[in-house]
């Protein structure tokens, strides 16, 4: 590659004589021979420049050529460290180049060695300008014969280099196959491009993925040099997410696709490509993030994102709200892991009401100024994970005027968590944490029309065990139209037991908290207190908390068995499979 950048070099200089014409590389794997062959049409190396720059170890031809031609085409040249080519005998058992130069009545030179101090330099029979170097294969290294394989490496390493490169055909009379686009979508201006050119490219990228919902084209001199293109992929679903899916190039050179520390962490979930020559590419991670170019980079690469979501939410709120449910997803983990963007995407972060209304959180305030602050000030975000299984309670806040979001990804446990910490005016409420008229304030309940001892003895009965769930019964004086028995998680002990499974058991085991709430004034307790058969007693306070239960979807496996056989000894004279259908 270095060869053919250095002959355009010369050419602009005047040192060329004559045209450049063609400059393809062609790599040739001949495993009859064993042998891989790399040749390019570049300038060439006479036999002085062989013997200085092939068998010095560590003295790099292209650092020379730099300091000499400074300002002129630099830019595009790879080699730095004068070791690139010893790599080839960690393959070959011994390597050889025939090579001829671009200069006046330079003749043709061989070179080969098998890795030892040993080699031959000798005159040629290469006739055109330019190098082939031919690795013969070693025993060990046979799968590099196979041409699937040194397919999949170029096809890696060198999809978007500056110069064509060619796979030739397995077999005689067969085109060669080019290998790279030298014209990426990344090296345009993105006045030049059209939405199909940016589409077209993402599927170049990722041959199977569906198409993107939108990209944002990076493309800056000062004070440091950037491009590249980033892709907000379609996600469906939130385990669907993949890291690592952003590739980073130097000049076009493909150096890696681990971006840490070089793009913000919650932006490694988009694909795409970015390429600076800025980056320092040959040192420790540790130096990596200290270095203010890569920390420029990080911040304009941030901005850059919250400025394009700001726009869009803006020009076509309505085609944004359609996308929410994975761009929420970037939006959401970047508030969480990055304050400046946090900052900036308090104005397009939003929350979908279970009717599918979306607010911002500005929006959702102003309509729940009225009911739904608490006594302290803060507005309480009222939000369900689960709106099937939550539905009961959804309905509940909903009867008494109270707006439920839908928060129900992998990410919005730690979104709540985070969130609730930064904004210092909002608290977040899972709509199952408590009774209805409980999740905005502690209100003062109706008085139970029950005896002291009346509530003991339905306290008793109502006493539960089951393996993994800690039991609380609390009776309150609720309305007569009310549920006889409401089961309730406790928003801090859910929020401990959801952190410690998200963090691989880091509290021990901790069982599920629930409390039973008891509504006192439910004319069902009168019956179940004037019961004389203690059996039946038992079985219908059993099954009135198996009923609570059953809505947080905790009665599983025998509970549940139980539960059912239960009911229908209950019910005799009943048709069975229609108990077991309302069940």
């Amino acid at each position: 590659m270095d060869a053919t950048q250095k002959l355009k070099t010369f050419a602009s200089t005047g040192e060329l004589k004559g045209e450049i014409g063609n400059t393809d590389i062609h790599v040739k794997v001949d495993k009859a021979k064993k042998t891989i062959t790399i040749s390019d049409k570049g300038i060439g190396m006479t036999a002085e420049e062989l013997d200085k720059y092939i068998n010095q170890v560590a003295f790099s031809g292209a650092e020379e050529f730099l300091e000499k031609y400074k300002g002129k085409n630099e830019s595009s040249i790879i080699g730095h460290f004068g070791l690139g080519f010893y790599s080839s005998f960690m393959v070959s058992e011994r390597v050889e180049i025939f090579s001829k130069s671009f200069r006046e009545d330079a003749n043709g030179v061989h070179w080969e060695c098998d890795g030892s101090p040993e080699y031959i330099l000798e005159e040629g029979e290469k006739k055109e300008r330019g190098t082939d170097i031919v690795l013969h294969v070693n025993e060990e290294s046979t799968e590099f014969l196979e041409h699937s394989r040194i397919r999949s490496i170029l096809k890696k390493f060198c999809s978007f280099l500056p110069v064509a490169i060619y796979l030739d055909a397995e077999e005689e009379g067969k085109e060669a196959e080019k290998i790279n686009n030298t014209e990426p979508a990344w090296t345009k201006k993105p006045s030049d491009l059209t939405d199909k050119d940016y589409q077209d490219f993402y599927s170049e990228l990722y041959p199977f993925a569906e198409p993107p919902l939108f990209w944002i084209h990076l493309n800056v001199d000062y004070p440091f040099n950037l491009t590249g293109i980033l892709y907000f992929p379609k996600v469906k679903h939130s385990y669907e997410i993949q890291k690592d899916k952003i590739q980073l190039y130097s000049n076009q050179v493909f150096v890696t696709d681990e971006v840490k520390d070089i793009v913000p962490e919650f932006l490694m979930l988009l694909h795409g490509v970015i390429d600076s020559p800025d980056i320092p590419l040959n040192v420790s991670r540790s130096y990596l993030q200290g270095d203010p170019n890569v920390r420029k980079i990080n911040s304009y690469i941030t901005k850059k994102v919250a400025d394009k979501l700001a726009e869009l939410f803006k020009n076509d709120r309505k085609s944004y709200e359609e996308k929410w449910e994975s761009i929420g997803l970037f939006v959401k983990y970047g508030m969480i892991t990055d304050d400046k963007f946090l900052e900036k995407a308090k104005d397009f972060v939003l929350f979908q009401e279970v009717d599918g209304k979306y607010d911002t959180p500005e929006e959702y305030k102003s309509a729940t100024e009225a009911n739904q602050k608490n006594k302290e000030g803060k507005h309480i975000i009222i939000y369900t994970s689960d709106p099937v299984q939550q539905n009961s309670y959804v309905k509940g806040a909903e009867a008494r005027g109270y707006k439920v979001v839908k928060l129900e990804t992998l990410i919005d446990s730690a979104f709540v968590n985070n969130i609730e910490m930064k904004w210092q005016d909002v608290r977040f409420v899972r709509v199952d944490s408590d009774i209805a008229e409980n999740l905005v304030d502690k209100s003062e309940n109706k008085e139970s029309v029950l005896t002291e001892s009346e509530t003991e003895k339905l306290k008793e009965l109502f006493k539960t065990e089951i393996e993994g769930m800690h039991t609380n019964i609390d009776v309150k004086g609720l309305s007569p139209e009310e549920k006889p028995v409401v089961a309730v998680r406790p928003e801090f002990m859910r929020r401990m037991k959801d952190m410690s499974e998200v963090n691989g058991g880091m509290y021990g085991n901790l069982p599920d908290e629930i409390n039973l709430v008891l509504n006192g004034n439910h004319n069902i307790y009168r019956k179940l207190l004037d019961e004389k058969d203690e059996g039946k007693q038992k079985d219908m306070a059993r099954n009135l908390a198996d009923m609570a239960l059953l809505s947080q979807g905790l009665l599983k496996g025998n509970e549940l068995s139980e539960f059912i056989d239960r009911s229908i000894r209950m019910m005799e004279g009943q048709e069975k499979s229609r108990i077991i259908t309302d069940i």
